[in-house]
């Protein structure tokens, strides 16, 4: 058996001690690289907004608010959404978006899986649903609408419709509901005479364009819950969910900021746990299966 020399010896583990540093750097290196994949130029983290209203009035009304949040986080943010909420609901469900502003409902069922956590929602607001009919309706009650057409935005929009139907079937109404894709959707129709009234929020309401709006009455509003989420996938680093937790909430705090919250009709965010989101949850609904 040959034998080993002293010098073969320190030779072979000063080329272990090589080897060893050289997977060091590379492990370093790769984690490094990793760390910075998302949030760059090259590769942005992707923010999904869910779609209330069109495509067009959320990239006009949310881009400024992307821009302020990313330069206050030093991450950059591509704006998304989907063509329609139950396609939103997909997505959230496969996890294609970084961070996403979700409806109430929608974050107690997703929070679940894939496990997005809460960052952030609107500062002092409770969202409350109504229900709004024309302006000449002769519709002075819930109880006026039985038997009659109703629009709503989808299945699942938390108070534009289940917190308006809810209302209906506490009443003994009798409806036909008509799931239309958005509340601006749902706003134009009842507008237009095709519904007899329609579910929407007072936030979404207030941004609709005043050819609609003056042709609208509110014939309901529902109690308040914890209103929509901003929320981030549970593969973000615990630093980046910081990061974006602190530009929203800075966001009321400097002029362009606020200037860049005012198309969304909100003052501002304020920081937020999964918890905040108790009140939907003993409402123990369950039109979506998380999965």
């Amino acid at each position: 058996m040959r034998s080993i020399s002293k010098h073969q010896h320190i030779s072979t583990t000063r080329w272990h001690i090589v080897l060893l540093s050289a997977v060091i750097v590379w492990i370093a290196m790769t984690t490094s690289a990793h760390s910075a994949e998302q949030g760059n130029a090259s590769n942005p983290l992707v923010f999904g907004v869910v779609p209330q209203q069109s495509s067009a009035k959320l990239i006009r009304d949310w881009s400024p608010v992307m821009r302020q949040v990313s330069e206050l986080s030093g991450l950059k943010i591509r704006f998304a959404t989907a063509p329609n909420i139950p396609e939103f609901e997909k997505r959230l469900a496969a996890g294609d978006y970084h961070i996403a502003y979700m409806n109430p409902y929608h974050f107690t069922v997703f929070n679940q899986s894939p496990g997005y956590q809460a960052i952030a929602h609107a500062k002092g607001k409770r969202i409350k649903g109504i229900l709004v009919v024309g302006k000449d309706a002769k519709v002075t009650s819930l109880k006026d609408l039985d038997g009659k057409n109703v629009a709503f935005p989808a299945p699942a929009a938390f108070a534009a419709t289940l917190l308006t139907q809810a209302a209906l079937k506490n009443e003994g109404v009798t409806f036909k509901p008509h799931y239309v894709g958005s509340h601006d959707s749902a706003y134009l129709a009842v507008a237009d005479g095709l519904f007899d009234a329609g579910g929407g929020i007072v936030r979404t309401l207030g941004a609709t364009p005043d050819n609609t709006k003056k042709n609208l009455n509110v014939l309901f509003t529902t109690e308040g819950f914890t209103p929509h989420a901003i929320a981030t996938h549970p593969s973000l680093p615990d630093e980046t969910q910081q990061r974006l937790q602190a530009a929203f909430v800075a966001l009321a705090e400097t002029p362009e900021g606020l200037e860049a919250l005012k198309a969304l009709n909100m003052k501002g965010f304020q920081s937020a746990i999964d918890a905040d989101w108790d009140d939907v949850r003993a409402l123990n609904i369950s039109v979506i299966n998380p999965g």
